[in-house]
């Protein structure tokens, strides 16, 4: 039996685990064409599903031998430095405006996610806004335009934020980290420690009325708050002088649409402290 076809299927398995979303080129090319013909033909292959009942029994022994075998450890994303961070605070506190700041991170190597992203994915929105909000990370469409939450979870954050009459003109968005982390995985502490200046930084020179933190994860970093989104979601928080609510992050509405009505009742009282913010 030809084992070919089941191989390409675990390796294929492999490269979406790791994130490998784009071709290169648009000719096929062999890549292992040059490598030693004595190279056991399962190297460099992820791990093999459970054998299938289908398979003739020598090859389901084969199959059970490399799942039972020991599986390399995980690569761990590479740690922030002391010194990567100092240099981050240094560089965000000498930028002047929004605009310096994107150029400034355009040239900053101390996150290691910028090695395997595509694009910068710093903010959309309007540098003169008074409502801003903050997410955790960019994903593949991100990656892909170079701006935040242009995927399904920012086109359903278009929608509710259309529902309060608000359009991209009258927000500024933007995420904890400013590089897609590969495979989509979640980013590491060291990486938004290392990319939180930048974060403090936007909101110092964008100087908003009220900051919206998209999910768990930005309201946990930015105010040191404990509880779970589900509880902090809906109140009032205080960062720095500027009223900040938590509500539920759009990817998260897309898995569970009956939870849609919690963040609408946080939507209208966004709206109600924007309106009662607004000079008479």
């Amino acid at each position: 039996m030809d084992s070919a076809p089941h191989n390409a299927g675990i390796l294929l398995e492999w490269y979406q685990a790791m994130g490998v979303c784009e071709a290169v080129d648009a000719v096929p090319a062999d890549w292992f064409a040059d490598l030693p013909a004595a190279r056991p033909a399962h190297a460099g292959l992820a791990p093999p599903s459970a054998p299938q009942p289908g398979l003739p029994p020598r090859e389901r022994k084969a199959l059970t031998r490399l799942n039972d075998a020991p599986q390399p450890v995980p690569p761990v994303p590479a740690e922030a430095s002391g010194a990567d961070v100092m240099a981050a605070r240094e560089l965000a506190r000498g930028a002047a405006d929004l605009a310096q700041l994107r150029t400034l991170l355009e040239g900053f190597d101390g996150c290691g996610l910028k090695k395997t992203a595509t694009r910068l994915c710093l903010s959309r929105g309007s540098p003169q806004a008074r409502l801003m909000l903050i997410g955790e990370a960019p994903g593949k469409d991100e990656d892909a335009k170079g701006e935040p939450f242009v995927g399904r979870a920012g086109q359903l954050l278009d929608r509710m934020l259309g529902a309060i009459g608000l359009t991209e003109a009258d927000v500024y968005i933007t995420n904890l980290v400013f590089w897609q982390p590969l495979g989509n995985r979640t980013p590491s502490p060291e990486e938004v420690q290392v990319c939180q200046p930048f974060v403090e930084r936007q909101i110092e020179l964008l100087a908003p009325d009220l900051l919206v933190f998209l999910g768990n994860a930005a309201a946990k970093q930015l105010t040191g708050a404990t509880e779970g989104i589900m509880k902090l979601r809906g109140k009032w928080l205080d960062y720095g002088g500027i009223r900040a609510m938590p509500t539920l992050h759009p990817a998260y509405l897309l898995r569970n649409p009956i939870a849609k009505r919690l963040a609408w009742r946080d939507l209208l009282a966004i709206r109600e402290a924007l309106d009662s913010g607004r000079p008479s």
